[in-house]
């Protein structure tokens, strides 16, 4: 049973995470109907910024961070602005191409600038754990799991309150409505390429906190695919439950099967369960069914 504990709390955490991360995705597809398959290249670019803030300029974790999401937001809006916005109007899978391009460019870049060796982040949260009965938990795992919950409710008050937030779940509606609405729908595909960045980037402070980074920091963008699609991928409830759901399948079958089958499991069960919820819910448990007429 404690075990059990253990590997629940775990996946909750790393869950939460992945929850951030869909987000990302999920805002890019509503606002603009394309898969960013440059997501989880995002996260690890953010990872390496923050960790080079804090490792080779020697600045406190706040200020690293807070640099680390600003350069992010900033590149966002370039790549936006000069890569994806003139593809606009444009078959979508010309858009879909230039993010697997731009996921490769971002991969040799960083390649050729920090290495491809694992490098570990500073102690960054307290290191004594948690003893809550037998389970006993790292702390990173609590302030993780606190600080992605904490940002999912800060987002999701920010599209339910604010003028911003509205205009853009507006423009994930209908495009034609928001502009017979003076919403400027070019400046919130950019706002949404921005909050896409800079959530990728939290995720990979926090990941790369509790693993370490290194060049193959970017395969979490396809790790986290499970969880979009398992919620759906216009849906951001369904992003923040598929999250959670496919970090605790993971962490539950890494505990378990692995036992009986062997390495490689825990990577491969989320994919499983997802093939599986298909089969039943093929727009995910919360997707918008779209029913053709001919």
């Amino acid at each position: 049973m404690w075990f059990f504990l253990q590997l629940l709390v775990q996946g909750l955490a790393v869950g939460s995470v992945y929850s951030l991360i869909a987000l990302g995705f999920v805002l890019i597809y509503k606002a603009s109907g394309v898969i960013n398959f440059a997501q989880g290249e995002l996260l690890m670019l953010g990872a390496y910024a923050c960790l080079a803030f804090l490792t080779q300029a020697q600045l406190p974790f706040w200020a690293a961070l807070g640099l680390t999401l600003v350069a992010m937001g900033l590149a966002a809006l370039v790549l936006e602005r000069l890569v994806l916005r003139p593809l606009i109007g444009e078959p979508v899978i010309s858009i879909i191409m230039a993010t697997i391009g731009l996921a490769a460019v971002f991969k040799a870049a960083t390649a050729a600038a920090w290495g491809t060796q694992l490098r570990s982040f500073p102690p960054i949260f307290p290191e004594q754990p948690v003893k809550l009965g037998q389970v006993v938990i790292s702390q990173v795992y609590i302030w993780t799991f606190l600080t992605a919950m904490a940002l999912m409710v800060a987002f999701a008050l920010f599209f339910k309150f604010t003028r911003l937030g509205v205009a853009m779940r507006a423009t994930a509606n209908s495009h034609q409505v928001a502009l017979s609405m003076g919403i400027s729908v070019k400046a919130i595909f950019a706002l949404s390429w921005c909050i896409s960045a800079v959530v990728s980037a939290i995720g990979g402070v926090l990941i790369g906190s509790i693993n370490g980074v290194n060049i193959t920091f970017s395969d979490f963008g396809l790790k986290v695919f499970p969880a979009v699609i398992l919620g759906g991928l216009d849906s951001i409830p369904g992003a923040v439950i598929g999250g959670l759901v496919i970090g605790i399948l993971e962490n539950l079958s890494g505990g378990y099967l692995s036992q009986v089958f062997g390495g490689g499991v825990k990577e491969v069960a989320p994919f499983v369960f997802l093939v599986l919820i298909l089969m039943v819910k093929p727009y995910g448990l919360f997707g918008t069914e779209e029913i053709e007429r001919v």
